[in-house]
């Protein structure tokens, strides 16, 4: 029994120190078990972290024997409201989950979404448009926290004047309690001020829409075609709040560690730059794989029940560790090397195959490819000037964030002026 999963220190370091001893980890098992102090009682409690690849993926295909519904984005168990209210339909299982994901995945084909990755393009554009004179930014601050979120917003149709309501609520939310987001407060407490914020804002952003329909995001969910089923009022903004959490933090986090990773390893920075058009699809994967974004999601047994040698009982907490499997040697060659050009590279950084695997993948395929491209083209020699302030968050972080990544670059002029 190890708690070294549990540790703030262990999350709070540089991405390659933490992975070192995730690899050391997993060479002693498929499954770490770990006690921890459930915030929410004071009582220790334990989960196992599931550590390698074939499991992973073995977990996720299975939901009926490992599942959802008691919680999925926390270790500890929350109590049912909060986790409808802060993870919709990740914390559900079938037949809820597959209800409420059919209904948002009817508005979130590539197809649906033509007008959303278009707009990806101009977003982009405009804020670097925003710094791209200065000769230096916070590339966090500056270009991976708007970005992401304004295209959500603009999906939602959430007006521009809402964006700071909303960046600092989500900031709350994914801070994992890092003081500098949550304040001196309960972070509980700050926790649901934060998600009733966004509640108050997509719900009258909901009323509105009912009556005076357009051709957002919103629109579609509270208007339905011939009898297809829709959200309940009440679904509206959980779903939102996922969405404001889980298509803005994880692209963050990848532009952000992607910058970072271009900076340790500038022969592939050389070979992606060289060869935008060629490179970017692999480039992007192999970002997603090495900077897994998302820590973990969590699963249930549901009842007893082996795996890989290890007996579970029913009520089991497992913990599923996408860094460490996107890094299992048994899967990937020299796992710890950042290759651009990596292929094949089954990674699990969108989650497993299974009923949750992400729905807004291809958004977010498309928003680190155009981040990286208008980079690498409109700030060429774009150089990291100090290592990434990792997120200090108060236990295991759900996505594993940089709070600042400074960089300096030529002063350009802004698209938008000529």
């Amino acid at each position: 029994m190890s708690n070294r999963l549990a540790q703030p220190d262990f999350w709070n370091r540089q991405l390659a120190e933490r992975m070192a001893e995730m690899a050391e980890i997993r060479a002693a098992g498929p499954f770490a078990r770990t006690s921890f102090i459930n915030p929410l009682t004071g009582e220790t409690e334990q989960f196992y972290g599931v550590t390698r690849y074939a499991d992973v993926v073995e977990i996720s295909k299975r939901p009926h024997d490992f599942c959802s519904g008691k919680g999925a984005v926390s270790v500890p168990d929350m109590p049912e409201e909060a986790l409808n209210f802060f993870g919709s339909f990740i914390n559900m299982d079938d037949p809820r989950h597959a209800r409420q994901r059919g209904i948002v995945a009817r508005s979130f084909t590539p197809r649906q979404l033509q007008g959303v990755l278009d707009s990806v393009e101009t977003i982009c554009t405009e804020v670097i448009d925003g710094f791209c004179a200065d000769g230096e930014a916070d590339l966090v601050t500056a270009f991976a926290q708007p970005f992401p979120l304004l295209v959500i917003c603009d999906m939602m149709g959430i007006p521009r004047s809402e964006f700071d309501t909303v960046l600092t609520a989500t900031n709350v939310i994914l801070g994992g309690g890092d003081p500098e987001f949550m304040g001196d407060g309960d972070p509980l407490e700050a926790l649901f001020t934060a998600g009733l914020a966004l509640t108050g804002l997509m719900n009258e952003l909901a009323e509105d829409r009912r009556a005076n329909p357009t051709d957002d995001l919103t629109s579609k969910l509270v208007h339905n075609d011939v009898g297809e089923d829709m959200l309940d009022p009440s679904e509206i903004a959980p779903f939102f709040i996922l969405l404001a959490v889980a298509g803005n933090d994880t692209t963050r986090t990848a532009i952000s560690h992607g910058m970072n990773l271009l900076a340790l390893n500038p022969d592939q920075r050389r070979a992606w730059q060289d060869d935008l058009d060629a490179v970017s699809p692999t480039a992007v994967e192999e970002i997603v794989r090495v900077a897994s974004p998302v820590t973990y999601m969590r699963r249930t047994a549901t009842r007893d029940i082996s795996l890989s040698g290890q007996d579970f009982v029913e009520g089991d907490k497992l913990v599923m560790l996408y860094g460490s499997a996107n890094r299992d040697e048994r899967v990937f060659a020299d796992p710890e090397r950042f290759d651009v050009r990596r292929d094949p590279n089954p990674h699990l950084g969108f989650g497993g195959p299974g009923p949750h695997f992400c729905l807004g993948a291809h958004l977010a395929r498309r928003e680190v490819s155009v981040a990286f491209r208008q980079l690498l083209t409109r700030l060429p020699d774009i150089e990291v000037d100090s290592p990434p302030v990792p997120l200090q968050g108060m236990g295991m972080p759900l996505v594993g964030g940089i709070k600042s990544l400074p960089v300096s670059f030529t002063p350009s002029d802004p698209l938008g002026s000529h």
